[in-house]
């Protein structure tokens, strides 16, 4: 059982990450830190954790732990990775992992030095959803992907939330930017060459809250958009010269609805849905990194696709400061 500590108390961690956790058959919940020894005490008795820390500092250099998930704001997620894997910890960290791609070259070289596991949280990358698309998408069920579309949007103009605080790493890319951009290089396991794109920043907040992005990736062409000031969306699709398939809820299934891969051939006359109630997708990200830690064979999230992906964002915010391509 790969022994986790929690650093910190983040709603993301309560809510999702905890549970799953709890849930995995391979991991377990041993520590709770927070710069508050009691609200860390307080969320280590809700989940059966046995130890609680007054700081990060302190978990980080006790024994009792062999893994660190980390839900802190994105400002200060490298630099604690960092810190963990300096303390020989194995590290699953919330995306997005950095803010500029060249941000990831010091936490790769201290994995190496210390010989741990680091991976960024994509949960899409485990969901059974995402694995039957890139299963369809390999198997030729659409013909030749042609084009990708995809939308994430919510509504979020609360000013002393981190997704509108600039210096905490706030912002629409960062947030929900990343999940289009790794869910299609996921699924397709092709990278962008170029993008364009139009970005637009709260006049108040000074975080990016939309953006227009097409991507070129050689064979076919990404186009999406994301807003955290617009009515909740999420769909993506997936067209191809014999078909398309469309997921309705690629990301949040819980919120945006069931979690459906359905497929049509070129005439639409004929489509095929294939359902994934309560796949769990936190969990298996769990699993997956437990079995990763203990040097079995399996998929995870590595820092060299993260760098790849946050290259990506980076372009973005580069594209949106100009007409025309800008090389990924």
């Amino acid at each position: 059982m790969l022994r986790f500590g929690i650093l910190s108390t983040a709603k993301i961690a309560k809510d999702a990450v905890m549970p799953a956790i709890q849930d995995a058959e391979n991991a377990v919940i041993t520590a709770v830190a927070s710069r508050d020894v009691t609200k860390a005490r307080a969320l280590a008795d809700r989940f059966g954790a046995p130890r609680a820390f007054g700081s990060y500092e302190e978990m980080l250099s006790s024994d009792v732990i062999d893994a660190v998930y980390i839900p802190l704001p994105t400002s200060q997620h490298v630099e604690w990775s960092i810190k963990a894997a300096n303390a020989g910890k194995h590290v699953l960290v919330e995306k997005p992992l950095a803010l500029k791609a060249s941000e990831l070259d010091a936490l790769i070289e201290a994995r190496d030095r210390n010989k741990v596991v680091v991976s960024e949280a994509f949960m899409v990358t485990y969901a059974p959803v995402w694995l039957k698309v890139r299963e369809l998408l390999k198997d030729g069920a659409i013909g030749e992907l042609k084009h990708v579309q995809g939308a994430f949007s919510y509504f979020n103009r609360d000013a002393g939330n981190m997704r509108n605080i600039p210096e905490l790493g706030g912002g629409a890319l960062p947030d929900i930017g990343v999940y289009p951009t790794i869910a299609t290089r996921f699924a397709t396991d092709q990278e962008p060459q170029r993008v364009q794109a139009v970005v637009r920043r709260d006049p108040d907040f000074g975080t990016d809250i939309y953006a227009s992005v097409k991507a070129d990736f050689g064979s076919f062409e990404l186009s999406f958009y994301i807003a955290t000031q617009m009515a909740n969306r999420q769909i993506m699709v997936f067209h191809g010269t014999e078909g398309f398939i469309e997921l309705k809820s690629p990301f949040n299934a819980d919120r945006y609805g069931a979690e459906e891969v359905e497929l049509t051939n070129q005439k639409h006359n004929v489509s095929q849905i294939f359902r994934f109630p309560d796949s769990r997708q936190y969990r298996k990200q769990i699993e997956a990194f437990a079995r990763a830690v203990d040097g079995k064979e399996g998929q995870i999230v590595t820092l060299e696709s993260s760098v790849k992906n946050q290259r990506f964002i980076d372009a973005v915010y580069r594209a949106g400061e100009h007409d025309g391509w800008e090389t990924v």
